[in-house]
């Protein structure tokens, strides 16, 4: 049996990158499909993670949204793999166990401002110590990843109990920190911008990421780099007090 990255079975992938996603929201209804440029903002945020290594692009989404993802999803790159609503920590689970990941970085289909250099940094960094978990503190809202291994998310699957455990995936692995090893470094200063807003929840945030992508869609493939995005986003959205202070040699 193949696969379309890079025609490799289940059993041999190493590192996934897992994109959870629905297409209900509350806040802002659909958001996932509202437009970035000529693409819907799902889209968006599968073209930022594919600037990711990875040997595996999965997008875990609800049945409800499967229809509305499939051909974005298809055009990414990603598999599409759907699971329950509410409990999205299951979602994983069930992917963990279909593709064999042994790691995967998790993102979610709200954030087309990932930085996809912290992204690999991290992952790198919680590969390299055998951590549980990893994640870099400091970034600007909606600009993380976190870096997971599997075996850890399975653990968390069969303890975790509670709705907010299951519904935001990692609460239960830094929950107990006697049970996994955590990695949650302060970023390196030239991605620390902790008063940017880059997700997209309400409309609000979202014709804020309509005037960041227009600026940064003139910038090629540096555009998804960490410190490209917080210089277009602080001028935009920061005052010259807010706006964080860069160093030559960051």
């Amino acid at each position: 049996m193949e696969f379309r990255n890079g025609g490799v079975k289940p059993r041999m992938l190493k590192l996934a990158i897992v994109l959870q996603a629905r297409l209900d929201s509350g806040r802002l209804p659909e958001k996932t499909m509202l437009p970035l440029g000529a693409k819907p903002l799902i889209f968006r945020v599968m073209e930022a993670l594919n600037q990711v290594p990875a040997d595996l692009r999965i997008l875990a989404c609800t049945e409800d949204s499967k229809k509305a993802f499939a051909p974005f999803a298809t055009e990414a790159g990603f598999e599409l793999m759907s699971g329950p609503k509410e409990n999205v920590l299951e979602r994983y689970c069930l992917v963990i166990r279909k593709y064999g990941i042994c790691r995967l970085i998790r993102a979610t289909g709200d954030n087309p401002f990932v930085f996809a250099d912290a992204a690999a940094a991290i992952n790198a960094q919680g590969l390299a110590i055998g951590a549980d978990y990893a994640g870099f503190a400091g970034l600007p809202y909606g600009a993380g990843v976190e870096s997971v291994k599997a075996s850890a998310l399975l653990h968390a699957g069969n303890e975790a109990e509670s709705t907010y455990e299951q519904e935001h995936v990692c609460p239960y692995l830094y929950g107990h920190p006697e049970k996994f090893l955590l990695h949650r470094p302060l970023a390196p200063f030239r991605w620390q911008a902790p008063a940017l807003r880059l997700t997209v929840d309400t409309k609000e945030d979202y014709e804020r990421a309509a005037a960041l992508y227009a600026i940064l869609n003139e910038c090629g493939a540096e555009r998804y780099r960490g410190n490209t995005i917080i210089e277009a986003a602080a001028k935009l959205f920061l005052t010259e007090t807010q706006r964080p202070q860069r160093r030559s040699d960051q």
